[in-house]
């Protein structure tokens, strides 16, 4: 292949995204439909030192009884970015309804960096502050998909819905109401 093959393979895998896809099979359709609930898978033990509050933690348990919108980024990556916008405007619409919001910040090794991300950003959720992304392995099937990735966990916080990539208010916020009315 030559340079300029290189070149174009290397912009279309710079436009795709933060992370590969998920393989085939192991995850579903990352489009936020609703997993039935037969299907669901229980995510526990999320815990971590919380990004903002140093000495503290966050913890998916802080959200007993709760609907929770989990959202897997990193400061580095671009669609993390775009979608810190998107996910204030859906905390902000189901303020009203029993349903959290968690982060999960990986891979920024410099601490500070992920600090001002989210306090520039006015984030309103807490986040865990996880370099080495170890949080991930409790998600099971659904940990490294891609970052960003959420996932809308039901009250009983198994995986209801997930969204693979930047996500929009307009495509959360229907399934955390319906996922909060069960």
């Amino acid at each position: 292949m030559g340079a300029r093959g290189l070149l174009a393979l290397a912009a279309c895998a710079a436009l795709a995204g933060c992370s590969a896809p998920a393989p085939p099979g192991t995850v579903g359709d990352p489009g936020g439909k609703l997993i039935p609930v037969a299907e669901r898978v229980l995510v526990e033990g999320i815990s971590g030192d919380s990004l903002l509050a140093p000495g503290t933690t966050a913890a998916l348990s802080d959200f007993a009884g709760e609907a929770v919108v989990l959202n897997v980024w990193g400061a580095w990556c671009g669609p993390c970015r775009a979608e810190t916008v998107e996910l204030a405007a859906a905390h902000e619409t189901t303020a009203d309804l029993p349903v959290g919001f968690l982060g999960i910040d990986v891979r920024d090794n410099d601490r500070g960096f992920a600090e001002d991300f989210a306090r520039d950003r006015a984030v309103p959720y807490p986040s865990i502050y996880d370099p080495a992304a170890r949080t991930l392995l409790r998600l099971g099937r659904y940990r490294g998909v891609a970052v960003p990735t959420t996932l809308v966990l039901d009250r009983r916080h198994r995986v209801a819905a997930f969204f693979i990539g930047g996500v929009l208010a307009d495509d959360v916020v229907p399934v955390v109401r319906q996922v909060a009315a069960e």
